[in-house]
């Protein structure tokens, strides 16, 4: 089966959605990001995924930045458009808007209220696929959506729905990703979206990174991606290890609240997170602060 020419490569970076003192979504804000995670070097942006809290969003405002985003990055690099409901009969919605605005492709997690079977899980990603002509990326996330998709459930999704071409793994098990490479021939591409993984995974043969962290540490997980195509493990290893402690907060401190947060200390203010998420707390910021002022001197 043909399927599209993989054009997704290295760090694919996830910006937060900014609000304003009343509420709403800050577009200048947003668009000022994205300018920033352009110009330091992230290959893909994709908005509306768990940092940039699409689950709590109404529909207005979630075409809005889908829209805003698409219209700021102007072709410059590719815009994945993440999409997760829990009918199909909104999925498909949403599918349909982001490839009006112009998304180059979407990526799409299947969030659980009751338990799916395998069958109900692909029939949902083959409706969507059949409703656009979008690349789409599989997402798994067991600890955001409920539902933990095997290696042999993704593979046979992947060959037998021609516009799904691509995986991202968030399990956070190398393992995963070791068995659809496998599984697959070295056919179906694959991210990670865990980042302590990171390292592993593109030693793995990943052909990206799906990650926040560039909107507050800049091109460091580009250099590591660079490393890895110059196949500098030494260096990469060093790059790796340099971040792994900011790595490991923004993932146990939470998306959004930490990158918000992050971004408020390196001067820009996108305000809070939505209720019932949390700001960080002022400890929580400090020691965040520390950690991006340690990197900020490793770098100087």
């Amino acid at each position: 089966m043909t399927k599209t020419a993989i054009e997704f490569r290295g760090i694919i970076t996830y910006p937060i959605t900014p609000f304003n003192k009343t509420g709403d979504i800050d577009v200048p804000k947003l668009e000022q990001l994205i300018e920033q995670l352009i110009c330091t070097g992230s290959n893909a942006i994709a908005p509306l995924g768990s940092t940039g809290e699409s689950a709590y969003l109404n529909d207005e405002e979630w075409t809005l930045v889908a829209s805003t985003c698409v219209n700021k990055i102007a072709k410059r690099v590719p815009v994945i458009v993440g999409i997760s409901e829990l009918t199909t009969q909104n999925a498909l919605k949403r599918a349909k808007i982001a490839e009006e605005v112009g998304a180059d492709a979407i990526m799409v997690l299947p969030a659980s209220y009751w338990k799916l079977s395998d069958d109900e899980i692909f029939q949902h990603y083959a409706s969507i696929a059949e409703a656009i002509n979008l690349p789409v990326m599989i997402y798994n996330n067991p600890a955001t959506s409920g539902i933990d998709m095997s290696p042999e459930l993704i593979v046979s999704m992947f060959k037998s729905i021609s516009n799904v071409t691509m995986v991202k793994e968030s399990s956070g098990d190398i393992q995963r990703m070791h068995k659809i490479r496998l599984l697959s021939n070295n056919e179906l591409p694959f991210y990670n979206g865990c980042n302590p993984l990171a390292l592993e995974a593109f030693a793995a043969g990943a052909t990206g990174w799906c990650t926040a962290a560039p909107n507050l540490i800049s091109s460091w997980p580009l250099k590591l991606y660079e490393a890895f195509q110059a196949e500098d493990i030494t260096q990469a290893r060093e790059l790796f290890y340099q971040q792994l402690p900011i790595l490991e907060f923004i993932l146990k401190g939470g998306l959004p609240s930490t990158i918000k947060a992050g971004l408020k200390s390196n001067g820009l203010d996108v305000g809070a997170p939505r209720k019932p998420v949390f700001p960080l707390s002022q400890s929580q910021i400090n020691k965040l602060n520390i950690l991006l002022k340690e990197l900020a001197s490793a770098d100087s």
